[in-house]
């Protein structure tokens, strides 16, 4: 620390002075990005100051007009980004620019590849635009001041971005915040103003505030205001280019990435609001904590009122990004919405039906976009088939799985599987399993196989409460191949109980006494082809996947026993009902239904037990007459 108790000299957060070297030392291929990114930053703070003034006039002061300017220096080798919104005080200048713990900088370092495309394209999620300044300039100076508080009480930070940052109190007279970049020698042509007016109107022309552009080397030349300064989304569909879209959805997002797709909708009537929705390509890295903050960017006839607007979408659509701008919508008094007013709650459903419908199209006309999203956020979109009862089926319809019928891929629709079912099938055959390789190698699925019945492989944690809650499809419900009680096609004779059962009997009901302390009982199987045994649980148990996953989470169970299903055409079953040793019998019963239930993924209640039955079963095979 200085001698002057205003000006502190403090070291940046590790994970900062990482970042900071990734970024000086080129993460970035497109340099440039840097000015839209700080652009953007300081349209973000112009919009929280017009809000704020919203509660409080006075804030905005004798400057009610918000704008950006843009100044360049050719000389001096300077570019600066200045605006009159919402500013910082010392503190949050400090948490903001030397710490950015809340921008999940640890785990966006973790995430780093070293491919510098994938590594740029993770910037933007992570929120940590302001520091690509540091790749065009070898220092960075920012003023502010914070609208409300005393031209003494503006604060000066710089920063070379090679581990520490100096913090001082100064005089401003303005409000708000001026970012100056001292450009680096391979970076002139950013005080140029040429360059910098083209990329203005490239990357910022939607910005909502009029950008100008300064050239502090002429003062006869007057700023320039060189964007449209009007509301993207204010603007008809009809006006507005792709790339116009793209960038816009770039300064919304922070993301580097083009959306996949994106829906611009105007409603009137009685309810009359605006909106603009789009389906980025990559998944952000908090995709998966339910909590993080989400939603859309709410304006109430432009006015700017929260970012994180979570009530118009539900929580399994929470990868959408977009704006709303509603002509009026009732506040409380902290000017926060009211959650169960009619008209959130219609506009809520009514923006649901529209994100599902973009996707639907997009399904239908982009196959490749919608396997680039399906795999980004497919997980998180089948939450809506157990959390939204409303849109059950149109979830379901944009549901994708991996079968018996494909390579493993998850690019099945159910319409593709209803397609080629048989027109004697009444039902959607599934298995539950832990991964694609132990479903596909399930002895349950031997039989349907063999007789040409397509299965759904379902591997994600999810999946048993999908097919639960959407119960059936098309009229036809859906059906576990892993339980006892499993109804087939009529006409699959080789699919029906064995006609012998009664001269397995004995066999049976001696099986049943062996192993009645592990399972429930012993039938003949009727879906067994190759394997020797198979487990099943019963109609009324909860299958052993979702069993698992409930354990895990500390839940307590009635105790389950499975069925075991025998193959009595198998060789080693005819071999164990030929045993005449009864202790012998036991202990090949027993590895039998172990090994049943390794295959079906659990886990034996008593590893060492096993591996003894093993040993001792080896040693007889090592015994035998001819084995040496």
């Amino acid at each position: 620390m200085s001698d002057n108790t205003s000006r502190e000299t403090l070291g940046f957060q590790t994970e900062v002075r990482q970042l900071l070297q990734l970024m000086i030392h080129s993460l970035y291929s497109n340099k440039e990005i840097f000015l839209r990114e700080l652009i953007s930053n300081a349209s973000d703070a112009a919009d929280k100051l017009r809000f704020e003034g919203l509660a409080e006039p006075g804030l905005l002061g004798d400057e009610p007009e918000l704008s950006i300017s843009v100044e360049y220096d050719d000389k001096a080798r300077t570019l600066s980004v200045i605006d009159n919104g919402i500013g910082m005080s010392r503190e949050e200048l400090i948490d903001n620019l030397g710490t950015i713990a809340k921008s999940g900088t640890t785990e966006f370092l973790k995430q780093m590849s070293g491919d510098q495309l994938k590594d740029a394209r993770l910037i933007g999620q992570f929120g940590v635009g302001f520091y690509s300044a540091f790749i065009v300039a070898d220092k960075v100076s920012v003023e502010t001041r914070r609208a409300g508080l005393d031209a003494d009480q503006a604060v000066r930070w710089e920063s070379d971005g090679e581990g520490e940052f100096t913090i001082e109190s100064i005089t401003r007279s303005q409000r708000g915040t001026s970012v100056t970049l001292h450009l680096k020698d391979d970076a002139g042509e950013f005080c140029k103003g040429s360059r910098v007016e083209h990329l203005i109107r490239r990357y910022s022309d939607h910005i909502a505030f009029p950008v100008a552009l300064v050239d502090r080397n002429d003062a006869d030349k007057e700023p320039r205001v060189v964007n449209s300064a009007t509301a993207l989304w204010t603007r008809s569909r009809s006006e507005l280019s792709d790339e116009e879209y793209r960038e816009f959805y770039k300064h919304l997002s922070h993301d580097f990435t083009d959306p996949l797709t994106w829906s611009h909708n105007r409603v009137e009537g009685k309810r009359e609001y605006t909106s603009l929705l789009y389906i980025p390509s990559s998944a952000p890295f908090d995709l998966w904590n339910r909590d993080a903050p989400r939603g859309l960017k709410l304006y109430i006839q432009r006015v700017f009122i929260m970012d994180d607007a979570e009530q118009f979408l539900p929580l399994y659509l929470r990868f959408v990004k977009g704006i709303v701008d509603a002509s009026d919508l009732p506040l409380n008094v902290s000017r926060e919405l009211l959650q169960q007013h009619p008209d959130l709650v219609s506009m809520r459903s009514a923006l649901t039906r529209r994100v599902l419908d973009m996707l639907a199209k997009m399904a239908a006309k982009k196959a490749g976009d919608y396997e680039t999203f399906w795999r980004e956020f497919g997980q998180v979109l089948k939450e809506g088939a157990v959390e939204d009862p409303a849109n059950k089926d149109k979830v379901a319809k944009l549901l994708r799985f991996a079968t018996t019928h494909g390579e493993g891929k998850q690019d099945q629709s159910l319409d593709d599987y209803m397609g080629r079912a048989g027109k004697e099938q009444d039902k959607i055959y599934y298995l539950l399993a832990e991964n694609h390789l132990m479903a596909a190698a399930s002895p349950h699925l031997e039989g349907l196989k063999k007789n040409g019945i397509e299965v759904l492989l379902l591997t994600d944690r999810i999946d048993p409460w999908v097919v639960e809650s959407l119960g059936e499809y098309d009229g036809k419900p859906f059906e576990d191949v892993a339980r006892g009680d499993l109804e087939l096609p009529e006409g699959e004779g080789k699919l029906t109980q064995d006609a012998n059962d009664q001269a397995n009997k004995p066999f049976l009901k001696k099986l049943r006494r062996v192993l009645k302390d592990r399972v429930a009982t012993v039938t003949v199987s009727r879906r067994l082809v190759e394997s020797p045994a198979c487990v099943v649980a019963a109609a009324d148990e909860l299958n052993p996947q979702l069993r698992r996953i409930l354990e895990a989470s500390g839940q307590e169970l009635p105790e389950s026993k499975p069925t075991l299903e025998i193959n009595t055409g198998h060789p080693l079953l005819t071999k164990l009902s030929a045993e005449p040793d009864d202790k012998r019998f036991e202990m090949l019963s027993n590895i039998v239904l172990d090994h049943a239930l390794l295959a079906e993924g659990s886990q034996l209640e008593n590893p060492a037990e096993y591996v003894r039955r093993m040993n001792d079963l080896l040693l007889e095979l090592d015994s035998a007459p001819g084995s040496g």
